[in-house]
């Protein structure tokens, strides 16, 4: 059922505005609808879950009016940061702009997987939070709005329930901007979406604890996002070396902390806990390629992941500026972070905000570095060694928000035998997210995973079916190219859990580094195998 919410309804008092369920959404070819888990009885009566059923914030209401009007005053008082150079420089242009302009002509709405996936439901549409910050700014701060209201269409009223049904709403957007990409007057409603977070985490101290306490909180108290410290990450560093030893009969040194090499390469510090196979790839390209490269032990120096990024400037700040520095302390010419779409473009890109001066160290992602590994012909690749299908996700963040859409396509190409590479429909710059976009990969709780996997991945497992849909049998091995920690957590989750991907079909998943490995002329064993357990 479509379910129609008007933006004056979300100050109104109801149980679920939007009570989204499995047969609402659209069918994913040969998967068998679970229902959706009831809500324990605990959550109903302390968090609001009155948006759709579902709760990623778990957010109690006020116990007093007094608490409720400071909550109202607070979100006033941000809203108009948002909107004053001197408050939000960093991104106050395109967000006023992105209000200004918008002409309602939808063309966004089915650019969206989320808003296509849960059967276009209204709440789920990318300009709808947007549209309900222009309501609520034209009653507040324009003199016709607080005189006239619902007569210039003002009519949005400010209460606990907005403010928590919009904080929630943003926490459905994977802030992929694939809406962006298509709107013909250049409106980033993803953008928005993302602004509207900051204004909740840096106003009223509301965010995701799995991206702020988990996440950003974690990385500048331990060093990690994962909460391995320092002391941790060399014994992780010596496993990894004997792993590398034991998968190709030889030991490879792993350089830490060397001094002015060209190369710092900083990975999403999941890599090191979920999938160590990445960075040893890394390491046994890197030295067989002759590069000069070093890893950091230092504090923050060795976690390439900024949740910052999607919700608060001022902690995006304090991460981005303290990678730096362990960069800078050894003296490296340049950083390269490994394959995390979100790291990449934080660092290389958002960073140049704040890293200006002496931190305006040259940064750039892995996927040319890689490309210029497989051109040089400095190693040789044997393409018959990755004689099974292989398809290609593109993380939204490199891809569609940066540009670097060949290298990774020429490498494959470089180490395939023909037909085997083939792409994804909607490959390229359009592509959809993994589903554990902005920070969803990482946020577990109460029932948002439901939501995240059987809503926001929808669309992803769609693609990958319709990819191999000439070798679903499960006999035949295939491989989901996915270059970025967080996608890979997403296809952990969504994919081959929810899903049911390498069960049904012998669908496993992982890196492209890990492909090159695969296929080096040096390398005797597999390093991609389908009876390791991911």
């Amino acid at each position: 059922m479509k379910h129609k919410v008007r933006l004056k309804d979300m100050a109104k008092p109801a149980e679920v505005l939007c009570p989204l369920a499995v047969t609402d959404l659209d069918p994913v070819p040969g998967y068998e609808e679970r229902p959706f888990k009831q809500v324990k009885p605990e959550w109903k009566e302390k968090y609001d879950l009155s948006l759709d059923g579902f709760s990623a914030l778990a957010l109690t209401p006020p116990a007093t009016k007094e608490a409720e009007e400071e909550l109202v005053n607070k979100f006033l008082r941000g809203l108009e940061k948002l909107f004053t150079k001197e408050n939000n420089w960093t991104f106050m242009q395109p967000t006023a702009l992105s209000t200004d302009y918008c002409v309602r002509c939808n063309t966004c709405n089915e650019a969206c997987p989320v808003y296509v996936e849960s059967g276009r439901q209204d709440i789920y549409r990318p300009n709808y939070r947007s549209e309900l910050l222009r309501k609520i700014y034209q009653r507040y701060f324009t003199t016709e709005g607080r005189l006239l209201g619902s007569f210039v269409g003002a009519d949005v009223e400010l209460n606990w329930r907005t403010i928590y049904r919009l904080a929630e709403l943003t926490y459905r957007c994977t802030i992929c901007r694939r809406c962006a990409a298509t709107c013909p007057v250049g409106v980033d409603n993803g953008l928005m979406n993302r602004e509207l977070r900051k204004l909740f985490s840096q106003e009223l101290g509301i965010a995701s604890e799995g991206v702020h306490k988990g996440g950003t909180m974690r990385h500048l108290q331990t060093g990690s996002s994962t909460g391995m410290t320092p002391a941790a990450f060399l014994d992780t560093i010596e496993f990894i070396e004997d792993d590398i030893e034991e998968r190709i009969g030889r030991r490879i040194k792993i350089p830490i902390d060397k001094k002015g090499a060209d190369i710092l390469l900083i990975h999403n510090a999941g890599e090191f806990v979920s999938w160590p196979e990445n960075p040893a790839a890394f390491a046994i390209l890197l030295d067989a390629a002759g590069i000069d490269w070093t890893l950091s032990s230092e504090s923050m120096g060795y976690e390439g992941v900024n949740y910052g990024t999607w919700y608060d400037d001022f902690q995006f700040a304090r991460v981005a500026v303290a990678q730096v520095q362990a960069a800078k302390k050894l003296g490296v010419r340049r950083i390269v972070v490994g394959e995390c779409g979100h790291a990449t473009k934080a660092l290389v890109e958002i960073a140049d905000r704040v890293c200006v001066g002496d931190l305006a160290i040259p940064r750039e992602g892995c996927l040319p570095l890689l490309e210029q590994i497989v051109t040089s012909g400095a190693i040789k690749f044997d393409p018959s060694k990755n004689n099974f299908p292989i398809t290609l996700h593109d993380p939204c963040n490199m891809v569609r928000l940066m540009g670097i859409v060949s290298p990774q396509r020429n490498v494959l190409k470089a180490i395939t035998p023909p037909g085997c590479f083939r792409e994804m429909p909607n490959a390229g710059v359009m592509n959809y997210c993994c589903g554990g976009g902005s920070g969803f990969a990482v946020m577990n709780s109460m029932n948002f995973p439901e939501w995240r996997d059987s809503v926001a991945s929808r669309m992803k497992a769609k693609q990958v079916l319709e990819a191999f849909s000439d070798c679903l049998d499960p006999s035949i091995p295939k491989y989901y190219c996915a270059p970025c920690s967080n996608c890979k957590g997403a296809a952990r989750d969504a994919l081959m859990e929810y899903y049911g991907f390498r069960d049904k079909y012998n669908i496993i998943y992982g890196g492209l580094v890990e492909l090159m490995v695969n296929a080096m002329v040096d390398i005797e064993k597999p390093f991609v195998s389908w009876e390791d357990e991911f």
